[in-house]
């Protein structure tokens, strides 16, 4: 499949002969989930946006943005981030053959990320603050020099992850009830809202945040805001008014789930679906089961980025590997105990 610019340029602020810089991203699975629908009583399906390049749906957006900086003349692209924008990041402009620079909270970014970042050879600085402090930074930064900003505050980002909603779209024959979605930032649900808008679609919007670290469900910034789900962990979204029109608007809700609640749903989902989504991800199907969509039969639950994003906490969540001597009846013993 072509990448999203070319498959959907109509679409987007793009015209014929535009630099763009793509890895063929987007044209992710949406996959039935069987044992989800039975636990939660509707018919549930899975965006999985791990399968973008880069392994998160951040690629969506970085296609467009880092293609409108090198037809802007920009040298070099900078963003905060938690990890997947950084990793993203890091692709992108290596692709384009122009700077990469990442700011990310010092300790506070998945190994799985960082190492993307590092291999991909951006100059990934660490920052003795959270990621709020980190974007506030790079926002002065770029408006005092010649380099682009691509944080979900870009405009561009927003309209290439709009290009989620399109597929799901043509996946469902544009027959959605609601669609969940883990809330960080927030660029992602108004990106999702605008695509649907953009089609006459109005599925109801719920977005979910970790408890840690929802200061939309409390409606003030956190100061310090912390969960397990390490994507997702920002205490004061860009697109704050954005999103919360997304969900007004479409009469959705947003809502906070616990990490406890979000690892369990992580662990569901690699054991009875088959699917390894890191645990930011799992926040849109924890809170699907914990708070429901409403009135909702066919739900969409989107799956942000790849398990394998953060090594760490899927071994934390595990049973050990078995020891066995290189026997027959050693073999037999560990395989059928």
């Amino acid at each position: 499949m072509p990448g999203l610019i070319e498959r959907y340029q109509s679409r987007l602020p793009f015209a014929d002969g535009d630099p763009v810089i793509s890895l063929e991203e987007g044209s992710t699975p949406l996959v039935f989930a069987p044992r989800l629908s039975e636990r939660v009583g509707v018919e549930v399906w899975l965006k999985i946006e791990g399968a973008n390049p880069t392994g998160s749906f951040k690629d969506r957006g970085m296609t467009c943005a880092v293609s409108a900086a090198v037809r802007d003349g920009a040298q070099a692209v900078i963003c905060a981030s938690t990890g997947n924008t950084a990793a993203s990041l890091a692709a992108y402009a290596a692709r384009a053959g122009i700077r990469g620079v990442v700011i990310v909270p010092e300790g506070k970014i998945a190994m799985g990320k960082l190492a993307q970042a590092l291999m991909h050879g951006a100059r990934v600085i660490a920052l003795h603050g959270n990621f709020d402090r980190a974007l506030q930074l790079v926002r002065e930064l770029s408006a005092t020099h010649p380099i682009a900003l691509v944080n979900s505050v870009n405009e561009f980002r927003v309209e290439g992850q709009k290009t989620a909603a399109f597929e799901i779209a043509e996946e469902l024959d544009e027959q959605l009830d609601a669609l969940c979605i883990p809330v960080g930032n927030a660029g992602n649900i108004t990106a999702y809202w605008r695509g649907f808008n953009e089609l006459g679609m109005r599925p109801r919007m719920f977005g979910f945040q970790a408890a840690g670290a929802a200061p939309l469900v409390h409606g003030h910034p956190i100061e310090q805001p912390e969960t397990v789900a390490s994507a997702i962990r920002i205490g004061n979204p860009a697109r704050w008014e954005q999103a919360m029109d997304a969900m007004t608007s479409s009469g959705g809700s947003v809502n906070a789930v616990s990490d406890e609640q979000i690892l369990d749903a992580y662990r569901f989902l690699a054991a009875q679906e088959g699917v390894f989504c890191e645990p930011a991800s799992a926040a849109s199907v924890a809170g699907l089961i914990a708070h429901g969509a409403g009135e909702a039969q066919r739900v969409a639950c989107v799956l942000t980025g790849h398990g394998l994003k953060d090594p760490d906490t899927a071994l934390q969540q595990v049973g050990a590997v078995i020891p066995c001597e290189p026997e027959l009846s050693a073999i037999e013993r560990a395989v059928m105990s």
